[in-house]
């Protein structure tokens, strides 16, 4: 009697065979969830700034009048009659920075607007129904801000080359530069997104940031040193996260003395309580 043939092995059940080797397609990782999207989101959402900036450049042009009015007019006429005393650095250098400061924080303190647009069109309840941290969706508009920032910097300081501002134009200056005004407009966005957060409405946000952006701007060292200040204004000017931002960018621009290392951890840190504050409001808003 013959022996009963043996089954030959699946082809499976070899280390190696290709159902091992396409178990991966059949069963997907799991989806990143939590901080493991992070980098993914802000990434996302810079590049969706971007997208919008290539559809539609006049914004870009429009916010530069201000600033160009600023160095042409009040910038060029202070020089002449020597108001103001800068340490023999001309007028006009010494504003410079703190116009490119200027037109940074204009854009990012209005960003509250546009979340309060994603919230009544819908947007920011999808967004904040996936497992997306909140404070992830904060961070991503925040440096999204910051990228506008950097354009809009990048004009001005073009601008004032052109009307003759002696800057450097190191290349490890220049990135410096672009460190600071991404972390001032991070801070100053969440800081209008923190006030969307309570007013809730964009007419309400709109009144407010009208009147917190020009005092913050004459309360810091755009215009004149500190020096000149008054005592109860220097102290302000001391909490003024715009004046760490103008230090920072005089040091790094024009080479004038700068506290650079305080600058840069002040400003670190005011753009991490900023996205923490607004990102613990984001829920508020999208009720």
């Amino acid at each position: 009697m013959s022996a009963v043939p043996v089954a030959p092995h699946h082809a499976s059940a070899e280390p190696g065979s290709p159902d091992e080797r396409f178990a991966l397609l059949l069963d997907p990782p799991p989806s990143r969830t939590g901080w493991r999207v992070v980098p993914a989101r802000v990434a996302a959402m810079c590049v969706v700034e971007m997208q919008k900036l290539r559809h539609d450049r006049t914004e870009i042009y429009t916010r530069a009048v201000q600033p160009a009015l600023w160095l042409l007019i009040f910038g060029v006429t202070f020089s002449r009659i020597h108001a103001i005393p800068t340490g023999g650095v001309p007028y006009l250098d010494f504003l410079a920075p703190g116009i490119i400061a200027q037109s940074a924080m204009f854009i990012a303190i209005f960003y509250g607007i546009m979340i309060i647009w994603e919230r009544d069109s819908g947007v920011l309840t999808k967004l904040m129904v996936t497992p997306t941290p909140r404070t992830a969706l904060v961070t991503g508009k925040a440096f999204a801000a910051g990228v506008k920032a950097v354009i809009q910097a990048a004009v001005v300081i073009v601008i004032a080359a052109l009307i003759g501002v002696g800057m450097t134009w190191n290349p490890l200056r220049l990135l410096g530069v672009v460190v600071v005004v991404v972390l001032a407009s991070a801070f100053f966005s969440c800081l209008s997104m923190s006030i969307a957060g309570i007013v809730l409405t964009r007419d309400r946000l709109m009144g407010i940031g009208q009147a917190i952006t020009m005092p913050l701007f004459f309360a810091s060292n755009a215009l004149y040193p500190v020096a000149l200040m008054p005592g109860w204004l220097q102290a302000v000017s001391r909490v003024n996260p715009l004046s760490y931002q103008v230090d920072a960018l005089r040091g790094l621009l024009i080479g004038t003395p700068a506290h650079l290392g305080l600058d840069f951890a002040i400003l670190a840190l005011a753009a991490v309580v900023g996205i923490v504050a607004a990102g613990s409001l984001l829920g508020r808003l999208a009720r």
